[in-house]
């Protein structure tokens, strides 16, 4: 909505006049050669090779810019008009640096020919609007140059990350996302499964009161996610572990926490004692499933042994429950 509202302060593209729309051309390809530079820093250290890729995509930027700026010097003088793409209606965005620092490396990628893509379809219409004769074949020519460009990133792959090297740094990022967000996820799942487990039984088979054991089950999921997600991003920064930003460690150990236990807790909604307790005990077959998949899954442990430990545990945990629940 927002959007929609601001865009009408915006000028139309076909309102831009030929001088408008070199100056506007010069600024895409000043910001789109910062963006890959700063995709260039954020993957340096984790992903030297496709940081080289970028640095040599925003070095094409430059030789783009600096052709445009000799061609409206040439027609136009010095003095360029300062108009930028957030003043064009309708013209693609670009992400600010700030949100490029924990981009993925596969997105980095796919961001970089979409934009390829959007800059060929801007030269396309921008020269479409040119009279002159020299501007037309430069905005043709760029056009040309950035539709190839579309498989720039894949072609300066194959140049900078040979399959070895583009192995090694899938692996990279594989590693880094378990880091953040599985391991984190998976101590909050196993915690909210199985230390409420205890409380929500025990509260069930004392109070045979399906209100009262949700509202147990309630709090002891939502205490236990604003605790471990607390914990999570409290207890380490990521900067020496390399483990990623604390606040997204945080989120996905406190979110899965909660839902852990939530899981269990909602079957006490329904009205009837034994139906609530036997769907609760079906749902926490199926969260104990669900961690011993994701450990084989993502932590390679051998999936008869995850569910051996999550089982067992499991198991010890709801008996605690029901027996002090019928002391």
């Amino acid at each position: 909505m927002f959007s929609r509202l601001f865009s009408r302060f915006k000028r139309p593209f076909l309102s831009l006049s030929e001088q408008e729309i070199l100056a506007l051309a010069i600024s895409s390809e000043e910001d789109d050669g910062r963006i890959y530079l700063a995709y260039a820093d954020a993957l340096r250290e984790k992903y030297p090779h496709s940081a080289r890729v970028f640095e040599d995509m925003a070095e094409e930027e430059s030789h783009h810019r600096q052709a445009l700026i000799d061609l409206h010097v040439a027609r136009f003088g010095n003095r360029i008009p300062l108009i930028r793409r957030e003043h064009v209606r309708d013209f693609p965005e670009r992400k600010p640096d700030w949100l490029i620092a924990e981009m993925p490396i596969e997105k980095a990628r796919d961001e970089a020919e979409a934009m390829e893509e959007a800059a060929h379809r801007f030269y396309v219409e921008a020269a479409a609007r040119t009279r002159d004769a020299a501007t037309r074949k430069l905005l043709g020519d760029l056009a040309i140059a950035e539709k190839s460009h579309e498989s720039l990133a894949r072609r300066l792959g194959e140049k900078h990350t040979p399959e070895d090297v583009r192995a090694e740094e899938e692996q990279t990022s594989r590693r880094q996302f378990i880091l953040t967000y599985v391991q984190p996820g998976l101590a909050g799942l196993m915690d909210g499964s199985v230390s409420t487990l205890a409380p929500i039984f025990a509260a069930a088979f004392a109070t045979q009161d399906t209100w009262q054991t949700f509202l147990v089950g309630l709090s002891a999921s939502v205490g236990a996610g604003i605790s471990m997600g607390f914990t999570e991003a409290a207890h380490d920064d990521g900067k020496l572990s390399g483990r990623g930003s604390p606040i997204k460690r945080g989120l996905a150990s406190g979110i899965m926490t909660a839902l852990g236990g939530l899981g269990h807790a909602l079957p006490y909604l329904i009205p009837h004692f034994w139906t609530a307790t036997v769907t609760a005990g079906a749902i926490v077959f199926f969260e104990l499933w669900a961690i011993a998949f994701i450990q084989n899954r993502y932590m390679e442990t051998p999936f008869l042994r995850a569910a051996f430990q999550v089982v067992l545990g499991g198991s010890l945990v709801l008996a605690a429950g029901v027996l002090i629940g019928n002391a």
